[in-house]
């Protein structure tokens, strides 16, 4: 039985041969001029896009573990700051959903499937004496809305965000249907 790997790769070659890339074809460039972060949740690949009437090449999509900016200069914040500067995005709109992986998640549990996967406590051990609080790295959250309060307030006040709108809202990952947290304008 073949491997994941190579069920991808044996797809992707009939896909390139065929053509089937053609439908796909846009620029690099946002034609609807904002960004979206949002959640990894495997229920949102096509329910989100479909349910903001958004097509391939109308935005950019950063998808991160609960859609949450921890970190004002992490990899989310640099993607957001490059979509705005170098891709043309002019608003930003933070979208967290309900029954999220990340709310309520328990660091402890994280750290004991990490031993269980292989990675010894050493390891662990190691990271937190070099300054790593694996408590506060792998904190999930408590409410979906909070959490979108507070990444929208991270990107809205970060030093290198120009004054553009910077909207929060909530997605329902059965439905679709979308709430108002913070509207930015």
């Amino acid at each position: 039985m073949p491997n994941l790997l190579s069920q991808i790769m044996e797809y992707n070659r009939s896909f390139v041969e065929e053509q089937k890339y053609e439908p796909y074809l846009t620029s690099k460039f946002p034609d609807r001029k904002f960004v979206i972060l949002t959640c990894m949740d495997t229920r949102l690949i096509e329910l989100l896009p479909a349910s903001m009437n958004i097509k391939n090449g109308d935005v950019k999509m950063i998808k991160a573990a609960g859609g949450v900016v921890s970190t004002p200069f992490g990899g989310i914040m640099r993607s957001i700051i490059v979509a705005i500067y170098e891709l043309g995005a002019d608003e930003v709109l933070v979208i967290g959903h309900h029954d999220c992986g990340m709310s309520h998640l328990n660091p402890e549990r994280v750290k004991e499937k990490f031993v269980a996967r292989g990675i010894k406590e050493e390891t662990l051990k190691t990271l937190e004496y070099s300054g790593l609080n694996l408590e506060r790295w792998l904190r999930g959250f408590e409410d979906v809305k909070e959490s979108v309060k507070s990444s929208v307030n991270i990107i809205k006040n970060h030093p290198l965000v120009p004054a553009i709108p910077v909207h929060g809202l909530v997605i329902d990952p059965s439905t679709g249907k979308l709430d108002v947290i913070v509207n930015g304008y």
